[in-house]
């Protein structure tokens, strides 16, 4: 399998650019756990604006085929074309694996056992527990019930002050996130995820910082002992019978996961609601569909969906999909790295004339559907097995923050329809306060 175009070679110049302009300034942002400093530097520097130019440029001056970077010892190819990508992403677990050298090393620090890290033998009883737990393929979950009745808990003081930044929305994301995974019991156990933030700051530098075994096993026993509660209307409750996976282990490892991309879905969910507060005719749209909602039942906010997914698409929170070849293909020899760089595709001016704008309306009208290159959970076989739930989770909380509220955003980065988006936003800088009358 793999693309029928034969690679071009980068020239050691533009390999040294893509280091720069994308891999370093990747990396320094916190690809397992964002940086709050390095995210701030990357957002007033807009570092992934010359990334997004320079891959342009390099499609320009080597064709839209593969690209092999000149790397020391390594054959690492990089996308240029969104049908390379759709076919790359498409042939997973063979022969592009999503078990990189570079994933393994990192996602190792608290997960050795999750899906995106497993071998061929090991992948597929895992892959279906992820998949009958989680339920991908169906926009409310079979336990939407409570998971909403808890969504809404959470979400009602959050405006008490009047105001509303990072730092409170994401305590209640936590939260929320605690409930819907392991239980109410769990809903304050600032500890484990604390312990799961050390382990994933660890990640970020993956095989250049040694593992802390003591931590992980702490980290993991506390895990697992919130999952043996098996409280009533949690995923824990599912985990119990399911029939792909009975190691405790090796359960607590696909959670660990779970619990990780929950983490960028609360990012997804508070960007959202800055496109909202700046978009007055998206504004618009998305408070006629909660408008007469009953917010206390399950609801599948079709609007508010397609919102998060286009604060996904703006500012992806993977920047960097890596897949592994497990035999020769002609994008190289086996142990060949791919690398798709995704703000590349999502932000391409050449493919997208939306580019730069908030359009959600692409998510519902069968636009991002027919793009290949925009995949802001991934695609192929090893999709996110938790993308409708974290839409779900993303849309609902969302539909609380705005009903019945008139709110600015007043810090952060300057947002609107009369100006391109920027290219980089840091989400922890972002502030709201709501409009009297």
């Amino acid at each position: 399998m793999g693309t029928n175009t034969e690679p071009a070679t980068a020239s050691v110049q533009d390999t040294l650019r893509v280091a720069a302009q994308v891999v370093l300034p990747t990396l320094a942002g916190g690809v397992i756990k964002r940086r709050p400093l390095g995210l701030a530097a990357a957002q007033k520097l807009q570092l992934d604006r010359p990334a997004v130019r320079l891959l342009g440029r390099l499609r320009s001056r080597y064709g839209p085929g593969p690209l092999r970077l000149r790397v020391p010892g390594r054959s690492i190819e990089l996308a240029l074309s969104g049908e390379d990508v759709a076919e790359v992403l498409a042939a997973a677990p063979v022969p592009f694996s999503p078990s990189t050298k570079e994933k393994r090393a990192a996602l190792g620090h608290f997960q050795p056992h999750g899906v995106l890290i497993s071998d061929a033998a090991d992948r597929p009883p895992r892959r279906r527990f992820n998949e009958e737990v989680l339920e991908p393929g169906r926009p409310l979950h079979d336990l939407a019930e409570p998971f909403a009745t808890v969504i809404a808990k959470e979400a009602e003081s959050l405006w008490d002050n009047g105001t509303l930044d990072w730092d409170t929305f994401n305590v209640a994301w936590w939260r929320i996130v605690r409930q819907v995974v392991l239980g109410e019991s769990a809903a304050g156990d600032d500890a484990l995820t604390d312990m799961l933030d050390r382990l994933r700051k660890d990640a970020n530098w993956a095989y250049a910082h040694p593992r802390r075994e003591s931590l992980y096993a702490r980290f993991r026993a506390r895990l697992i002992e919130h999952l043996e509660r098996v409280e009533p209307g949690s995923l824990a409750e599912v985990i119990a019978s399911a029939e792909a996976e009975r190691k405790p282990e090796i359960v607590a490892d696909q959670v660990a996961h779970w619990l990780f991309a929950f983490d960028a879905a609360g990012i997804v969910t508070f960007r959202a609601l800055a496109l909202l507060a700046t978009h007055p005719a998206a504004r618009e749209r998305a408070d006629e569909e909660v408008r007469d909602a009953d917010l206390a039942s399950p609801n599948q906010f079709a609007y508010l969906r397609a919102c998060a997914l286009e604060s996904v698409r703006l500012w992806p929170t993977t920047p960097a999909l890596l897949r592994e070849s497990t035999a020769d293909t002609a994008w190289g020899p086996a142990g060949t790295t791919v690398l798709i760089f995704t703000p590349f595709f999502h932000r391409d001016p050449e493919s997208m004339p939306y580019a730069d704008r908030f359009e959600p309306e692409i998510w519902l009208d069968g636009s991002a559907a027919g793009n290949p290159a925009l995949v802001p959970f991934s695609a192929g076989p090893a999709i996110c097995p938790g993308r409708d739930l974290v839409l779900f989770c993303a849309s609902t909380m969302l539909a609380h923050l705005i009903r019945g509220r008139r709110f600015d955003l007043v810090s952060g980065a300057v947002l609107g329809p009369e100006r391109p988006l920027p290219a980089t936003l840091d989400n922890f800088h972002l502030k709201f306060e709501l409009v009297s009358g």
